[in-house]
């Protein structure tokens, strides 16, 4: 699949959502017109010598276009003003969605099995996508078998999974899953869902307005008899009749939605069998899902308004045309079109205790408290968790964890202290901790500043063996450590980064390595405490910011050796830019470096791997790429909030 592609019509769906929101808009401006004008003709009173109101001719009169206007000002007004709430409220992140549909954050250092082989597959499916590990919620109190990813961009999102999930899927199944919601991470549909739910609460929000007068209406009945008339009487009526204009709404926000998300889910369960290279994973778990007697239905508060987002249908869906989602034995077929049309059927798997209450996690929950929880032993245990369950467990968590750490040639112990809050913090800063005595013992201080318990003594422990890993190590190590470092609370986020930023000062220069770890970092951590706007097209040509192309490559260029000049003029041939030259290391430092990567994350996601092959094609000018080039290469992608190339973008041999 071209990411990059669909990453660009998914921003042209943004225009086709934005065309149908104000077509809806408009359509529920001149219906609300026409009730105000009934009302008002119901209103006026009763001419008993002409017997009616006026007849067809009465009811045209109330129409003039001063009211119209009006009713299309307020009408537009509020609208607008919901829609900008919501988002607000929206982008801050995908952990907000997680929390307000009961969500609970899956803790690294949890011990039950099956959550750590749902997190043992998250991280798998990172690594092999070339991004960070996301955080993981899990909706206890739901039986469907669901999931869904949420966020604005890669470094903000997370994925969800149901209880039903984690219970009746096999490992394969679970990986299909997964991928699946990993294509809309990639395929850049978070963001869009995010705006279409926002779009469509401002267009339901009328019939919110009607229930109010609905229920304000009972007050009037029962006040004093001087606020007993005809006015109040017709409050009720005008009430019913937003009410009626909201049930339209809600079929326009279907429409939208089903315009908009079934074609999506076709693509992802495309890229699912892309990633795993099996399509009897994605395959077995729509069987399941289609012989599962909950089937994926979800019962929390918030889903319904959010049901685009889902891996499948959330509710029972009475007209096909509305439905958010392709029909099961469709999704299947385009999977397997030898399918015999039976199901995989799975018991249902009865909770022994109280499930969570829907949107009980609507406040979210803290991480204080969720560390004290897990400390505390709160997560159930390994045998209770394995017990009736259809999970299976090969390989075992244990197993994957080995066989991960092998993958990246990384220590088992080194992964263990990853999905540790405090050891991701030692790991990550003993990866800035100099080899000179007195800038070492300068660093260790600041370290101690921070204040949090254990760390300088961990620092110091594991900093000899974070010294002698390879360029190529480091980089999965860290990506490794994003889960646990997103479960900090923010005042230890805060310290952490002081601390990331005083350890790269301590020798008063700025290595390139030591940016590429810091934007790394920082990208994938600030939105999980701060609001951090993301960035947006701008820049349709690479003509643009051809200067800021000159300096990434040049930078890159003397970090790879060889021929600087033949490198980025090769480059510049590819992309099209006859005019890009060397710059000189006074106009290509490493501040020069950062706020030209930062303009080039404004690009057009076209314009991305243009970006990306040109800079893979300087790093491989030598014939091989080290680690330290892919490191860079690697931490531009991130800023830029797109995929990594893949394997067949480099086509040398790595160091």
């Amino acid at each position: 699949m071209d990411f990059f592609q669909q990453q660009d019509n998914a921003r042209r769906n943004a225009r086709l959502l934005l065309l149908l929101f104000l077509f809806a808009v408009l359509l529920l401006v001149m219906l609300t017109n026409a009730v105000v004008a009934a009302f008002l003709w119901f209103s006026q009173d009763y001419n008993v010598y002409a017997g009616s109101r006026g007849g067809l001719a009465g009811f045209w009169s109330y129409f003039s276009w001063a009211r119209f206007g009006a009713i299309g000002l307020a009408i537009t007004a509020t609208v607008a003003f919901v829609v900008m709430l919501k988002w607000l409220q929206l982008s801050t992140g995908g952990k907000v969605v997680a929390e307000a549909m009961g969500g609970s954050r899956l803790l690294p250092q949890t011990r039950d099995r099956l959550e750590r082989r749902c997190l043992n597959v998250v991280e798998e499916m990172a690594l092999a996508a070339n991004m960070p590990v996301p955080a993981v919620y899990v909706l206890n109190g739901e039986r469907g078998i669901n999931a869904f990813a949420a966020g604005i961009t890669p470094a903000d999102a997370v994925i969800a999974v149901t209880r039903g999930t984690l219970e009746h899927l096999k490992r394969n199944e679970l990986q299909g899953v997964i991928a699946h919601e990993f294509s809309h991470i990639l395929n850049g549909d978070m963001r869009l869902n995010i705006r279409l739910a926002a779009m469509l609460k401002g267009i339901t929000f009328v019939g919110d307005v009607g229930h109010m007068l609905l229920r304000s209406s009972n007050r009037v009945r029962t006040g004093l008899g001087a606020r007993r008339g005809e006015g109040g009487a017709a409050l009720p009526v005008l009430g019913l009749a937003l009410l009626v204009l909201g049930w339209i709404g809600g079929l326009a926000a279907g429409f939208i939605k089903a315009a908009i998300s079934r074609q999506k889910e076709f693509l992802a369960d495309a890229c699912a069998v892309q990633y795993t290279r099996h399509p009897e994973g994605i395959g077995d778990a729509l069987k399941v899902i289609g012989g599962y007697l909950p089937g994926t239905l979800v019962h929390a508060a918030r889903a319904a308004e959010m049901s685009h987002i889902f891996f499948g249908q959330i509710e029972h869906s009475l007209w096909q045309l509305f439905a958010t989602h392709p029909p099961l034995e469709q999704r299947i077929r385009r999977i397997d079109p030898h399918w015999d049309g039976r199901y995989i059927e799975r018991p249902i798997q009865h909770y022994q205790g109280e499930p969570s209450r829907p949107g009980s996690g609507e406040a979210g929950v803290g991480r204080a408290a969720l560390v004290a929880a897990a400390l505390a032993g709160a997560t159930l245990d390994e045998s209770a968790s394995e017990s009736g369950s259809d999970a299976d467990f090969e390989p075992t968590p244990e197993q994957q964890e080995q066989s991960t750490a092998d993958r990246h040639q990384l220590p088992v112990a080194f992964l263990q202290q990853a999905h540790n809050p405090v050891g991701a913090q030692a790991l990550t800063l003993a990866l800035l901790v100099s080899d000179e005595a007195s800038i070492r013992q300068a660093q260790m201080q600041q370290v101690a500043d921070t204040g949090i318990q254990g760390l300088p003594e961990l620092v110091n422990t594991l900093a000899p063996g974070v010294a002698a890993l390879a360029p190529c190590q480091r980089l999965p190590l860290v990506e490794l450590c994003l889960p646990a470092l997103k479960s900090i609370s923010a005042g230890q986020y805060r310290a952490y980064k002081r601390c990331l930023l005083a350890l790269i000062r301590a020798d008063r220069s700025t290595e390139l390595f030591e940016w590429c770890l810091f934007q790394l970092l920082r990208h994938y951590l600030d939105p999980e405490f701060f609001r951090v706007k993301p960035s947006r097209p701008r820049h349709a040509r690479l003509s643009r910011v051809k200067r800021e192309l000159a300096i990434v490559l040049s930078v890159l260029a003397r970090e790879a050796g060889g021929d600087p000049q033949q490198a980025v003029t090769d480059a510049a041939r590819e992309l099209a830019l006859p005019g890009l030259r060397l710059l000189p290391p006074a106009q290509s430092t490493v501040a020069d470096f950062s706020r030209a990567v930062t303009t080039l994350a404004d690009c057009y996601p076209l314009l991305k791997p243009r970006v990306l092959k040109a800079m893979a094609r300087v790093a491989g000018a030598d014939g091989e790429v080290s680690g330290a080039e892919r490191e860079i290469v690697h931490s531009v992608a991130a800023v830029m909030d797109c995929p990594v190339p893949d394997a067949g973008v480099w086509q040398v041999t790595t160091r």
